[in-house]
């Protein structure tokens, strides 16, 4: 009886996991438009293997010191990994480095 429910609750855990971690994206997509706004910046975004335009949101102070100093500008190709449901970034690299 007691594996049958610890085997229940591993599973439930697994579950649990698995739709906690399905929100997040990765891509590689070209930087169209970048629109800074206070403390955070939108950015288009077309990604390369769909070629559909996202837009994300950067918060991180690195990315966004990034785009004033011009060292990330539109045309250049980035990895970025967003939360699906807000769009927020959690990685936003160029590819080439940076």
């Amino acid at each position: 009886m007691r594996k049958a429910i610890a085997a229940s609750a591993a599973v439930i855990m697994l579950s649990i996991g698995a739709i906690a971690g399905a929100a997040e994206v990765k891509m590689v997509g070209t930087v169209q438009k970048i629109e800074m706004q206070g403390g955070a910046a939108t950015v288009t975004l077309k990604d390369t293997k769909s070629g559909n335009e996202v837009k994300v949101t950067v918060k991180d102070d690195l990315t966004l010191d990034k785009f004033k100093d011009k060292r990330i500008v539109d045309g250049d190709e980035v990895r970025v990994k967003y939360d699906d449901g807000d769009g927020v970034v959690t990685i936003f690299r160029k590819t080439a480095g940076c």
